[in-house]
């Protein structure tokens, strides 16, 4: 039961000795009796003895019989309780071992959280081991059950068929050795035997030279065996030590990354606590602003990478592609507002008019544990998972989708573009935005019902009005028409598609989304990229956005390649990176898009061209002389106090504020997700499956209906959305949901007698 190498090296905390002090006075300060555990066997995985379990503030701390065994540590009253009655169990694998002073410790995982107590240091040092050895075991265990193979390069797949190919040639050079060894063995066996039976010395010496060339030809033959035996052993050992050296190098790496996750997760649950434990420093030191945003932002729970003023004019230099150099020598071009002015005068003068909410209710602080609901649904669609509350966030999908909007100036600007080129920049800038958002936002929409709407009207102070329906429920899909008096409409029918792996969950977004812009006739398309919720397992949850976006000017032919680079342990480029190059119908290269999805976008014109030296494929680099780089997009800075209302931006805020003269479909009146906002989420749980019931019921009756039509050969329509209908597009050729029109004027009626009863 003493700590290990490995625990030594997984865990630094048990790399510091053990008090000298037994501090047994100390460790009994709540009138503890003395608690032992039983030491295991040599090898044994199962580690037993009585601990004081914290129960209540009546009770205190509390005798207990502990067992450890496979990973789990369970809990009895007493021994005889082993047999009929476990009062409680934790899963090592997920949970956040801590120790507070010398003989305290408390295990966390999801939402329950053990604390328990040795009666000496040298108790609970040997509890501590066995448990990180446990941990440590539990989760070796789960990556060899959950990890998916990393498919081989194809650099990789070419060298070992070539390998292959090497020993197969030596297989069959042995092979036929062997023949060639077993044909002259029979035929000198054959000439000895005449010469034994020979009698005439003439016909003697004859035979005689044909054993000998007989022997010769046995002797070449072998020798020729011997030698690609020779060439085959030292093919085989060479690339045996080569495969043993990657495969240990495999396992060094694996081994690294385990022991820093770990290491991570332990570093995040003290600062966690620790900031629980110092609520009142921000409001210690109100004469220091500067100091308090300091440690404000220490105490956020994500890695610290937005801290850096960093700039990225010269992201694209690492780029496998091609190569920028900046032609002019002067100062950088750096945007100090990314509004326009104008549309900062016309929100201030509107903002007289209409307060929207800059604040909703805190998150409450409920934790659940997402592995022990997920592992059982590995390989299955996310829409089918029932969910609790705790994992969502107070928005609809059809809400998030609308957040596309966030930085819709990008759009009015580009409306205003003479050149079409500049335009696809800003389109591109636009679509790169739309992601910004999702940075901090690990938490799950809401699934819509079928048949809930959604609008944002924002006429009078931005000049568009937007609307969503759920059109279909399985597959889950949302149909969006956006209509700006500023000079362009976007439409889009989004189907997520989303399967989890058990270490990751991806979320795939399918269809297309359009931009026409009135004015020239512009017509852009283009597609949404993967996004991915990393540490489904252990640590903390953090999302990347990861592809390739390829925008068409479908009246021009001019394109836009947008390059994702999904996040490297090991890579140098700077994380959350977009590269992108804008080209004209003929493929000429006319602009630079750099910069990272979460922070800001900019472009540099292109005044030369060139290829450059060989790449790390044998291919030619692409080497652009550009003007200096011009801002095309930034960021808006999150509100104060964002980390505790789910990290909404300014306008996720402001969606799901009641309005008046709404759709009664719309996501604003959805009872469990406004329950959830105001905090109540057990309330929001017992509401989310009365609807979910509800509409399964409907579902039910739709199936039934059809059953008897189809029984009296009659034709049923089935279920048809209100504001969208489905047809063919003329540029994609897909078919797909558009709005038909007439949801503003039933608004301006207050007529909403067709809507359905979804609520």
């Amino acid at each position: 039961g003493h700590p290990t190498s490995e625990v030594a090296r997984a865990s630094p905390r048990l790399q510091a000795p053990i008090s000298g002090r037994q501090g047994v006075s100390r460790c009994q300060g709540k009138g503890s009796a003395s608690a032992s555990a039983a030491a295991p066997a040599p090898g044994s995985d199962t580690y037993k003895g009585w601990l004081f379990k914290w129960t209540n503030y009546l009770k205190g701390y509390q005798r207990r019989w502990f067992v450890l065994s496979n990973g789990l540590l369970s809990y009895y009253r007493t021994q005889a309780e082993m047999a009929h009655t476990c009062r409680g169990t934790i899963n090592l694998a997920t949970a956040h071992i801590d120790t507070e002073d010398a003989c305290n410790i408390v295990l966390s995982s999801g939402g329950r959280t053990y604390h328990l107590k040795a009666s000496t240091e040298v108790e609970r040092q040997r509890w501590v081991t066995a448990l990180e050895l446990a941990k440590a075991k539990a989760i070796r265990m789960m990556n060899d059950q959950s990890g998916d193979e990393e498919p081989t390069s194809q650099s990789d797949r070419s060298e070992i068929q070539g390998t292959l190919k090497i020993l197969i040639s030596k297989l069959d050079d042995l092979s036929t050795c062997n023949d060639l060894i077993a044909k002259h063995g029979a035929a000198l066996q054959r000439s000895l035997s005449e010469l034994e039976g020979l009698k005439v010395p003439v016909e003697g010496g004859e035979k005689i030279k044909a054993v000998n060339e007989r022997a010769t030809l046995f002797r070449i033959t072998s020798n020729a065996m011997i030698n690609a035996c020779r060439d085959f052993l030292d093919l085989a050992e060479t690339h045996s030590r080569r495969w043993q050296r990657a495969l240990q190098y495999e396992r060094e790496q694996r081994t690294h990354l385990e022991e820093t996750i770990e290491q991570l997760a332990k570093q995040h649950n003290s600062l966690e606590r620790a900031w629980r434990e110092a609520p009142t420093l921000v409001s210690s030191a109100p004469s220091a602003p500067t100091t308090n945003k300091g440690s404000e932002r220490s105490r956020k729970e994500e890695a610290s990478d937005e801290d850096e003023d960093t700039e990225y004019f010269d992201a694209m230099e690492d780029s496998p592609a091609f190569i920028t150099v900046t032609a002019s020598e002067s100062t950088q071009h750096r945007s100090v507002s990314h509004r326009n002015p104008c549309s900062l005068c016309s929100l201030f003068m509107y903002s007289l008019k209409i307060q929207r909410r800059s604040h909703i209710p805190d998150k409450p602080n409920y934790s659940l544990n997402l592995w022990s609901i997920m592992k059982n649904c590995i390989g299955k669609e996310l829409s089918k998972i029932p969910m609790p509350v705790n994992f969502n966030e107070p928005l609809s999908m059809l809400q998030r989708l609308t957040e596309d909007l966030e930085y819709h100036e990008l759009l009015d600007k580009a409306a205003r573009c003479d050149s079409s080129l500049e335009q696809m920049c800003l389109v591109a800038a636009f679509s790169v935005s739309s992601y910004s958002t999702t940075v901090h936002r690990t938490a799950k929409p809401f699934n819509p019902l079928l048949g809930e709407t959604y609008e944002l009207d924002r006429l009078e102070e931005f000049g568009y009005r937007s609307l969503c329906e759920q059109v279909s429920h399985h597959p889950p899909a949302a149909a969006h028409h956006v209509i700006s008096q500023r000079g362009w409409t976007l439409w889009q029918e989004i189907t997520i598609a989303s399967k989890f792996r058990g270490k990751y969950l991806s979320i795939m977004p399918l269809g297309a989304i359009h931009l026409q812009f009135h004015a020239s006739g512009n017509h852009y398309v283009w597609r949404k990229v993967t996004s991915t919720v990393h540490n489904i397992i252990v640590g903390k949850l953090w999302i990347d956005q990861s592809g390739d976006i390829e925008i068409v000017n479908h009246r021009t032919k001019e394109t836009c390649q947008l390059k994702f680079s999904p996040y490297s342990y090991f890579s140098r480029d700077v994380p959350r990176k977009v590269t992108g190059v804008v080209a004209d119908s003929g493929g000429q290269a006319h602009y630079i898009l750099s910069g990272t999805w979460d922070e800001k976008m900019e472009s540099a014109k292109i005044v030369q061209s060139s290829r450059g030296g060989s790449g790390s494929e044998g291919k030619q680099k692409m080497v652009y002389q550009t003007l200096s780089p011009k801002l095309l997009w930034k960021k808006y800075p999150l509100p104060e106090n964002a980390e505790n209302m789910y990290y909404f931006s300014a306008l996720a805020l402001t969606l799901n504020e009641l309005e008046d003269g709404v759709a009664t479909t719309d996501s604003r009146l959805r009872p469990d997700q406004r329950l959830m906002e105001d905090g109540r989420w057990d309330e929001a749980n017992s509401e989310k499956q009365r609807l979910e019931e509800k509409q399964r019921a409907v579902r039910r009756r739709r199936e039934a209906e059809a059953s008897d039509a189809l029984d009296e050969g009659r034709e049923y329509e089935g279920y048809q959305p209100l504001w969208f209908y489905q047809r063919r597009d003329s540029v994609t050729g897909e078919t797909s949901f558009v709005y038909k029109g007439g949801y503003w004027e039933a608004k301006e009626r207050q007529d909403w007698s067709l809507c359905p009863d979804i609520f």
